[in-house]
């Protein structure tokens, strides 16, 4: 069954919110070419749900409350949460090494903590498509040794799917179960959601994924292609009041207290040497953490195939809020809402860390060279002049505009657009340029220009 709150007393200002939420959802959703979304809020004790469009495109089946979305990475949140759980009983500590549990990874001195918050040092994790067939074990081995490692552990951020196979690892070996159930058993059903995992059948409506093409108009349905083994870091179904359930539990506001409150104040704290770059502005255990003048939020962001799923929870005022959508534009749907939900309830929700100032444009040509994440290659090459564009594994390069600090924007060939991108890192005993962290993933320098 869905996640649902008592009503209190309602005042006609909060009887005016429901209706001003779906507008702008249905609004936002038909100008992004979005087919279906869901949208959450739970403000001043009061939970609010709108929902519009369609599940899927291609029948017209209807988006309802109750339909569940792929999630994508903001599944790390729930894997991350029954380790802590299990961590508050007293199975495991944060401060253990991750090997004691998964011998396949008995090269790393990675703790626990380092795994949660992507310090651990291990690389992304090669495409879905590339270990279809790979059990856990197999997976860690074949792409987790010392010689994959992107920097030691504690030693830097790197986001990584193959972290959170290695937590869901964990998860089975300390409580017998496979990750599915121990999910479900001590997470989803003490919450009152009900559970839904890709490639498991659902006793609910899914949602399909679907591509929107801006230049065409035409929007189509995918396929989730996600591996089994990766299920710990992106296979998670939910709605987005299941994710209001969820992030009211991350910061000590649910009815249902299924984290303590010290396990959910451990997540939300940042971890020292977790700088995310693009991603967030830090990062706690299996949560992304956004600065917004004094109020820190917590939560996560996910994208699967044709879905972009959104979690944020505010511990001082309560708030939480929980957006899903079944297309690869609902992202920047997000980003439009997340603006506008000021006007509507009070308060700024962060879609994303807070802009930094870089200042002037400079040629940095000492970056140029070969850096790589697992099976990744980054080429950054320089022209005449020292500007720098980038190339991910043969693929076009793209511009980069560099700055002082050594963070970098990457340019849009199509249209000249900078987004931030990321930044290169010195080493801390030789002072040179030795890895290059893109959209929060880290990869070594292994050759110069």
């Amino acid at each position: 069954m869905p996640y649902v709150t008592s009503a209190p007393v309602v005042s006609r200002q909060q009887t005016e919110i429901r209706p001003l939420l779906q507008e702008r959802l249905h609004t936002l959703a038909r100008a992004h070419q979005v087919p279906g979304a869901q949208l959450a809020v739970h403000t001043d004790g009061v939970t609010y749900t709108v929902h519009t469009g369609e599940a899927d495109a291609t029948t017209g089946r209807p988006f309802t409350a109750d339909t569940a979305v792929p999630l994508g990475s903001v599944t790390k949140c729930a894997t991350a949460a029954v380790v802590m759980l299990l961590a508050a009983d007293g199975d495991l500590a944060l401060t253990d090494r991750v090997a004691t549990y998964v011998p396949e990874l008995r090269t790393s001195r990675a703790t626990v903590r380092q795994l949660l918050s992507h310090t651990a040092g291990l690389p992304t994790g090669p495409d879905s498509d590339h270990v279809a067939t790979l059990t856990p074990s197999r997976y860690l081995s074949a792409h987790c040794a010392e010689r994959d490692a992107v920097c030691a552990p504690g030693t830097g951020f790197s986001y990584s799917n193959a972290g959170f196979i290695a937590a869901g690892r964990l998860i089975e070996s300390v409580t017998g179960m496979t990750w599915q159930e121990a999910v479900r058993a001590f997470l989803l059903e003490p919450l009152g959601t009900a559970p839904a995992f890709l490639g498991d059948p659902a006793a609910r409506p899914v949602a399909s994924g679907h591509s929107a093409n801006a230049l065409s108009g035409r929007v189509r349905a995918v396929q989730q292609t996600l591996a089994p083994v990766e299920a710990p870091a992106g296979a998670l179904l939910a709605s987005a009041l299941d994710l209001v359930a969820l992030g009211r539990d991350l910061i000590g506001q649910g009815p249902r207290a299924v984290l303590p409150h010290d396990a959910a104040e451990e997540m939300r704290r940042p971890v020292p040497g977790a700088v995310p770059g693009v991603l967030a502005d830090a990062w706690g255990l299996g949560l992304a953490l956004f600065q917004q003048g004094t109020a820190q939020w917590c939560g996560h962001d996910g994208n699967a195939q044709g879905t972009s799923c959104h979690l944020r929870a505010e511990p001082e005022s309560g708030t939480v809020v929980a957006f899903t959508s079944n297309a690869n534009s609902g992202t920047a749907l997000w980003q439009a809402l997340a603006d506008d939900l000021a006007e509507i309830i009070g308060r700024g929700v962060p879609a994303a860390p807070a802009p930094r100032e870089a200042g002037r444009p400079l040629a940095l040509p000492q970056c140029a060279g070969t850096y790589h994440n697992g099976t990744v290659e980054y080429r950054v090459t320089a022209d005449a002049a020292g500007s720098l564009a980038l190339s991910v594994n043969g693929d076009t390069p793209a511009p980069l505009v560099c700055y002082a600090d050594l963070s970098c924007d990457l340019v849009d060939p199509s249209n000249g657009r900078r987004v931030p991108g990321g930044n290169f890192v010195r080493g801390p005993e030789t002072g040179a340029i030795d890895r290059l962290q893109i959209s929060g993933r880290t990869a070594r320098r292994t050759g110069t220009a």
